[in-house]
């Protein structure tokens, strides 16, 4: 695994730039940083004491990935975990938050090792986590890409607009999709024709 810093720069460039898409819960959006992030963090990027989309436009990649390291990876203990988790978590985590942890709480449980999925890397998930990457060392970091992808496709299941992110105009794998895989070895990815049955109820 690269340092913190790289795996933020590899975020960073995975998140891509401005956006500011309707359908997206997390609204006006650069180099993966919400606007709501901007103003949970109280960080006024223009510093008019105003925190508005003229802050998320503004916001440099450097700082992305300050904020990334500090409140994304650092803050949340996630250098608690096995290695092998860190970079998919954190990655999962500036993608979804607190849910990054509790789909692998959720993992852990239904490994054996049960921990509460409340979404904070306490004493208990730390203690799981390590009970299940000594029993599975080598299969531990596709289990939570697996659990991941999974995830995502649920979101799609409930959440209509939310299914153009993991599927593409043409039926193909959309990026959250192709972002979950990323930390999957090759045998575990999904066929082009499994993927597309997994979301042909979604017409």
């Amino acid at each position: 695994m690269g340092s913190v810093r790289e795996i933020a720069e590899e975020i960073v460039a995975r998140e891509g730039g401005f956006v500011n898409d309707p359908d997206d819960p997390g609204g006006a959006t650069n180099h993966g940083v919400t606007i709501h992030t901007l103003r949970r963090l109280g960080i006024d990027v223009t510093r008019d004491s105003r925190i508005n989309v003229a802050d998320v436009r503004a916001l440099t990649r450097a700082q992305a990935v300050d904020i990334y390291v500090e409140h994304y990876f650092t803050r949340p203990g996630l250098a608690a975990l096995p290695e092998v988790l860190q970079a998919s978590v954190f990655d999962m985590y500036v993608n979804a938050g607190g849910n990054a942890v509790k789909i692998l709480q959720r993992l852990l449980g239904d490994m054996g090792y049960p921990c509460d999925p409340d979404g904070q890397v306490g004493p208990q998930t730390i203690r799981a986590a390590a009970m299940a990457h000594e029993a599975a060392p080598s299969h531990l970091a596709d289990a939570y890409g697996i659990a991941r992808r999974n995830y995502y496709y649920a979101l799609g299941d409930r959440r209509p607009a939310s299914r153009k992110f993991a599927r593409r105009r043409d039926g193909g794998k959309g990026g959250w999709i192709v972002r979950a895989e990323e930390f999957i070895a090759p045998r575990y990815h999904l066929s082009e024709a499994q993927h597309r049955a997994r979301v042909a109820a979604w017409a």
